[in-house]
């Protein structure tokens, strides 16, 4: 996945990386091991929990670009 945009579907997210539960819990999207909910983009998602999509989508990116980094580069943490 190069970048989480607002068509990114929740199942794709998770399964990307399951770290991304919790930004999407703190935004109260807790059903997402429901069917329904991880057929859903970020946009849907978002539109049912009264959340940003922009501001969610820009944090989740946030997140995974210093995940990759962590990843990629590990001694960066050192």
């Amino acid at each position: 996945m190069e970048k989480i945009t607002k068509d990114t579907l929740i199942s794709e997210l998770l399964q990307y990386n399951e770290n991304a539960a919790e930004i999407l819990f703190r935004h109260g999207m807790h059903c997402l091991g429901c069917p329904s909910a991880r057929g859903e983009s970020l946009e849907q998602a978002c539109a049912v929990h009264g959340v940003s999509v922009d501001e969610l989508v820009e944090k989740l990116n946030k997140h995974f670009l210093l995940f990759l980094r962590i990843v990629t580069f590990p001694w960066n943490n050192l």
